[in-house]
């Protein structure tokens, strides 16, 4: 197959847009073509807009911009596709359209023109199932803004020839962006390694374990993540968001790790979609988002005696190690005394469980997350029973916040708050590797790019953190829970069993 140099794109919305602009900076010839001709002069003209920006900024040069501009044709029929070796559909998301628009193609291209998809959420195999030819139809899915987002998605579907990704894979690179390899699977990589960290932030709210904003801060300061779920959900709107979540959970035939939440329905249905309208999980007041003002810790009462359940030896050894640091005495004795505050450190458990199991007391325990470390400044995260008492949780917040490291209130709750969010984001990328769907390598790098995960993306992640801990964290989850969602994937479970990475492969 010859390289490409001429690609038509369908569809000047903010993807088409973004796709051609890419593509003319790389000195592709680009055809544009939408329905509406209004769409595609508005599409030059903020081309035209962003390219001067570029110019001022010094990103690039008067001759570039100008080069670039001569490269895209404004195209008022599909007709003018005739020539283009490539052509992106970038059009609204229904399967009987793209199919209707595929087969008019066909038509019109030459044999050896590749059609690719910019779909999200629809199958390849399905589009392509409209075409004489569907060796030649693929998925190349770009995400927003896409110059600033550098990865995509080349999908596969049951008959595309292996050339036709390659080419593909060639273009994308040509275009400055990280191409990915991804079978035709519901949500191929990215949207569906991010379903678990919105879904399972949606389970915690429902639980009324904390709140939005709680939860967000949890993942950004304990966790290290770039944003928390309704921080994220906000941002992409739920107009596109819930149905999403919503398709994929009913393309997996109803598996417990996508159950969608009934908040994001009564939103949706509300029109509380988020930035865009002023009004999501949090209030946008001229485009900022307002928070809940902070509460002050208490003060701490001198000769506070504490006692740490020695249950789990690394959370047992961190928190020790934290309380030192404080100045605090550890009293270590066998059994707690009376007047002693209890520390427990789960992996999973919630307080509740770990009182029964110990015959602790319930009124003065209260749990510590040491999973992702208590270093100064890393925000910590306490946990109460429904009967820890206030005056004993006033005294820990006071302790654990006594070097200024903020801290953070929760309740009950199977692994706290980002050892559930974490364990089920690196669950579900084990599980995308079990299945073959793309490489782990693959995994990590389009959910490093396309949702900014720390450490290299979710298998990294989980090797960070320790592939064994999240294996302990998900077993407990889902005996304290009975919830299949928290099943541990068998690409997990072995890797551990071997003592290897989770980005081992055959």
């Amino acid at each position: 197959m010859a390289s490409i140099q001429k690609v038509g794109i369908i569809g000047a919305g903010a993807m088409g847009q973004g796709i051609a602009q890419i593509a003319a900076q790389a000195n592709l010839q680009v055809y544009l073509f939408d329905v509406n001709e209004v769409a595609v002069s508005k599409a030059q003209e903020q081309l035209a807009a962003i390219w001067a920006r570029q110019v001022e900024r010094g990103r690039m040069s008067q001759e570039q911009v100008q080069a670039a501009q001569a490269q895209i044709k404004a195209c008022s029929q599909l007709e003018d596709m005739a020539e283009a070796d490539l052509v992106i559909e970038a059009i609204v998301e229904n399967l009987a359209v793209k199919q209707e628009v595929f087969k008019q193609l066909e038509a019109l291209v030459r044999s050896d023109c590749i059609l690719a998809s910019n779909t999200s959420s629809l199958s390849i195999t399905a589009i392509a199932q409209a075409c004489a030819q569907p060796e030649r139809v693929a998925g190349f899915h770009f995400f927003n803004p896409v110059p600033l987002m550098k990865v995509v998605e080349v999908i596969e579907g049951l008959r595309t020839a292996p050339t036709t990704c390659e080419a593909l894979v060639e273009v994308a690179q040509r275009m400055g962006h990280t191409p990915v390899r991804a079978k035709d699977m519901p949500g191929f990589i990215v949207n569906h390694a991010g379903r678990p960290m919105n879904i399972e932030g949606l389970k915690i709210a429902q639980e009324q374990v904390t709140d939005f904003a709680t939860v967000d801060a949890i993942m950004r300061e304990q966790a290290g993540f770039r944003m928390g779920p309704f921080e994220l959900l906000d941002l992409t709107a739920l107009d596109v968001s819930h149905p999403v979540m919503e398709s994929i959970y009913n393309q997996f035939y109803h598996e417990p790790r996508f159950r969608p939440s009934p908040i994001t329905a009564v939103r949706h249905a509300g029109g509380m979609y988020g930035r865009k309208t002023g009004q999501g999980f949090y209030r946008y007041v001229d485009g900022q988002k307002q928070l809940p003002e902070p509460t002050s810790l208490p003060e701490l009462q001198s000769g506070l005696k504490v006692w740490v359940l020695p249950h789990h030896a690394e959370g047992y050894a961190r928190v020790t190690e934290l309380l030192t640091r404080l100045g605090v005495a550890i009293d270590e004795s066998e059994d707690a005394p009376e007047d002693a505050l209890i520390v427990i450190t789960p992996y999973g458990e919630d307080v509740a469980t770990v009182v029964a199991n110990f015959g602790l007391d319930a009124q003065r325990t209260i749990a510590l997350d040491t999973a992702f470390g208590l270093e100064a400044g890393r925000r910590r995260v306490v946990m109460r029973s429904i009967l820890t008492a206030d005056a004993w949780t006033s005294q820990a917040l006071a302790l654990l916040g006594s070097d200024q490291t903020p801290v953070s209130l929760i309740e009950d709750s199977a692994g706290f708050v980002a050892q559930r969010l974490v364990a089920s984001i690196v669950n579900g990328a084990c599980d995308i590797a079990q299945q073959g769907i793309a490489t782990a390598a693959d995994i990590d790098t389009a959910v490093s790019l396309g949702l900014g995960y720390p450490h290299g993306g979710p298998l990294s992640l989980g090797d960070h953190l320790g592939g064994e801990l999240v294996l302990e964290i998900l077993q407990s989850m889902h005996y304290v829970t009975g919830d299949m969602r928290y099943r541990p994937s068998l690409w997990l479970q072995r890797r551990v069993q071997l003592n290897t990475s989770l980005r081992t492969s055959r």
